[in-house]
């Protein structure tokens, strides 16, 4: 399903009682933060949409939590659940597994060449709503957005849910990423591109090729599908707004930006328009992150607003992060879905994976295989260390096809109970997320690999390895028909 704009997602949520308008007035400064906060970690069913329709000394409505559950996600890429996100890009790629590493280059080529070949490219277009509204020099200012200052010691307000596009100096490739922004003044924003991200390496080429300045379009709010593209993490020769398309099955549309040479969602509610020079870094931070702890405060570029377009009422999309369950769990899950057929084009053996929550993404993968020889987790183990953003991955923990990784009282069951410490482990050291503030180097540290599979002769394991108890079927039957008599109800 494509939705045209953020109104008609907002539109289904309502209808579906997923949606709370919150007339009482609030503020901007850390109360709708506060109350994100209390929504996401409370009962499912008071977990909500919220819109805040009342905001002190703005008058500009702001979105957030839209989406922070399983169902919302997956109704903004188009699904009814998230599992069909896997299901649908599986069934665009042949099962085989590749032999040699020209077939799995060739496999891995397919699927970009399937989404160019359905037309599912961004189209541009001459007018969009975003442009219903045009403010340049002085009246460009961030002052007239609801941006919110989400913890107690952040450095400033913060724009959290942004689609940021810039492109390439050298190619000219489009990068749409999502990367916070500080707002330092009334007509600059920092830059917050982290090393491993595209921003980040447009700035290096910049540098490279002595390029003064990097058109920036900040997009906010549109389709679903366009927003959640920014956090897809894909190669950086793939348009993100490729894959939006895919998922809404109907192109992204997009205008021509007023004073940068980029083009930005044509039915976003606003756009700001400006650019970052490549030499150029202030002081950001500090910000309360989705570790759950503040990132401190480091030199990041600067963004220089040169026009500020939006709808004649727009609508301030946002979200919250910090210790989770917070909203970027589930955009983060959708992510997971979404690419475990790819990671299956280059390791066939995986069955499923999963993030936990509790590992913040970076921090912990969990991963079911189909064993078939000795070494084989460890196979698999470097396999995803080499694989793309996997990189920056803390701890991977290997199971077999049987365990659900799903769950993580099963997984950690199986775990802590088939892991022998001395012989079972792989440390070693290699990039870690930016964030990441154990590590001892900057984006550099230690991470852990670990076997939790069924050993057997083939992995040098000479006892016999114990059954899991279980009830018969027979009894499991028996009893459940019984249920009622037993007085349990």
């Amino acid at each position: 399903m494509a939705y045209r704009d953020l109104r008609e997602f907002i539109a289904r949520l309502e209808a579906a009682g997923e949606l709370v308008r919150i007339k009482a007035p609030v503020s901007a400064d850390l109360e709708i933060s506060a109350i994100v906060d209390r929504v996401s970690k409370g009962p499912a069913v008071a977990n909500k949409a919220l819109l805040f329709e009342n905001v002190k000394g703005y008058n500009v409505p702001v979105l957030i939590n839209a989406f922070g559950s399983a169902r919302r996600m997956a109704w903004a890429l188009g699904v009814e659940d998230l599992d069909e996100l896997t299901t649908h890009l599986g069934s665009l790629l042949k099962p085989e597994l590749p032999r040699g590493l020209g077939a799995m280059l060739d496999k891995a080529g397919e699927l970009w060449g399937v989404l160019r070949g359905v037309g599912l490219g961004p189209s541009l277009t001459r007018r969009g709503p975003t442009q219903e509204v045009v403010l340049t020099g002085d009246a460009a200012t961030l002052d007239r957005l609801p941006i919110l200052r989400c913890w107690p010691k952040d450095g400033g307000r913060y724009i959290t849910l942004p689609t940021v596009i810039s492109r390439d100096p050298i190619c000219g490739a489009r990068n749409v990423g999502m990367y916070r922004l500080q707002v330092h003044d009334s007509r600059t924003l920092g830059m917050h591109w982290q090393l491993h991200k595209g921003g980040a390496e447009h700035q290096r080429a910049a540098l490279q090729k002595g390029v003064e300045r990097i058109p920036v379009a900040v997009s906010l709010g549109g389709d679903p599908a366009v927003m959640w593209s920014g956090a897809a993490p894909l190669p950086p020769d793939i348009d993100e707004l490729m894959l939006a398309g895919w998922l809404r099955g109907a192109p992204a549309r997009l205008v021509k930006c007023v004073t940068q040479p980029l083009e930005a969602p044509a039915d976003a509610e606003i756009v700001i328009e400006g650019y970052v020079d490549p030499a150029e870094s202030r002081p950001e931070g500090p910000f309360g992150d989705h570790t759950g702890y503040y990132t401190p405060v480091d030199d990041y570029p600067v963004l220089h607003v040169t026009a500020l377009t939006h709808r004649r009422d727009p609508i301030y999309p946002a979200t919250l992060v910090g210790r989770p369950p917070m909203e970027d769990y589930w955009m983060g899950k959708a992510t997971e879905r979404l690419f475990l057929p790819l990671m299956r084009l280059f390791m066939s053996e995986i069955v499923d994976i999963a993030m936990p929550p509790e590992g913040i993404f970076h921090n912990l993968v969990l991963v079911s295989i189909k064993k078939r020889f000795p070494g084989h987790p460890r196979k698999v183990l470097n396999g995803l260390w080499g694989l793309g953003l996997m990189m920056l991955t803390k701890a991977i923990v290997v199971f077999d096809e049987d365990v659900d990784v799903q769950d993580t009282s099963e997984a950690y069951w199986q775990m802590l109970g088939n892991v022998d410490w001395a012989r079972d482990v792989v440390i070693q050291e290699g990039p870690t997320d930016a964030l990441d503030h154990a590590s001892y180097r900057f984006a550099y540290g230690g991470k852990i690999g670990i076997d939790a599979t069924a050993k057997g002769p083939q992995d040098g394991y000479q006892r016999p390895w114990p059954e899991p108890v279980a009830m018969p079927d027979a009894v499991q039957n028996l009893i459940a028909r019984r249920w009622a008599e037993y007085g349990l109800e």
